[in-house]
C-alpha cells in the first residue's frame, strides 16, 4: 500500500502537437506503455460527489487499485496492489481485495460491496524527466473517442505550474483545460 500526495499539471494537446512532442523527445508510439483503467462508483455517484475517483489499472507489470482523494494542491492517492484474480473478481462485483483502500473508502461513509464498474479508458503512455519533474504523454481511447494529453508531474505546486507554462510555451502550444480523464469518460459515456 503506498499513500501518496500527486501534484500534477495538464493540458490537452492535438494529435499533431502530441506527435511533434513525441519527436522533440526520440519517442517512437511503439514504446508506449499500455494501460487499461477500469473506473468505479456506486449507483448514485458517491465517489464522484466527493470529488474522488476509484480505478483499477492494468499494466503489463501490475495491476493496482488506486482511490483518489481531494488535498489541497492535488490530490491524495491510496494505492493497493492487486492479483489478477482479485482484480477480476473486483470487476464482476466478487468482492474488494484492497484493504488500504477499503479504510479510506469506509471513512468517506462509502461501502465497497456498492461499488460498481462503469467504463473503461486505455492509455498509451510516455514519460520524460524534466526539470525536477515528469513530463507523461498519453494518448487515450474510450468508446469511439480518442484524445491527447500532457501532465507534468511535480513535488511543489508553485515551481511546476511556472515550469509547466514555459515549457508549453516554448513548444508553441496553446493552453488547454484538461479535464480528468475519468471525467472525460464520464462526459463520453453521458453524451446524447
Amino acid at each position: 500500500m503506498t499513500k501518496e500526495l500527486e501534484i500534477e499539471y495538464k493540458n490537452m494537446l492535438t494529435k499533431d502537437e502530441y506527435q511533434r512532442l513525441l519527436s522533440h523527445f526520440n519517442f517512437t508510439y511503439q514504446e508506449a506503455h499500455v494501460q487499461v483503467n477500469h473506473y468505479f462508483d456506486t449507483p448514485d455517484g458517491q465517489l464522484r460527489k466527493q470529488k474522488c475517483a476509484l480505478r483499477i489499472r492494468q499494466t503489463d507489470k501490475e495491476i493496482e487499485c488506486t482511490l483518489k482523494t481531494p488535498a489541497p494542491d492535488g490530490n491524495y492517492e491510496i494505492t493497493d496492489e492487486l492479483t489478477e484474480e482479485q482484480a477480476a473478481a473486483m470487476l464482476n462485483g466478487e468482492g474488494f481485495f484492497a484493504p488500504e483502500v477499503t479504510e479510506t473508502l469506509e471513512s468517506l461513509n462509502i461501502a465497497p460491496a456498492d461499488l460498481q464498474p462503469f467504463g473503461t479508458l486505455t492509455t498509451r503512455r510516455l514519460e520524460a524527466p524534466h526539470e525536477e519533474g515528469l513530463l507523461v504523454f498519453d494518448h487515450s481511447e474510450y468508446g469511439t473517442e480518442e484524445d491527447y494529453e500532457l501532465e507534468y508531474e511535480t513535488e511543489d505546486a508553485v515551481k511546476g505550474k511556472e515550469r509547466f507554462e514555459q515549457f508549453l510555451k516554448e513548444h508553441h502550444i496553446p493552453a488547454r483545460p484538461a479535464d480528468k480523464k475519468i471525467a472525460r469518460l464520464v462526459k463520453y459515456l453521458t453524451r446524447d
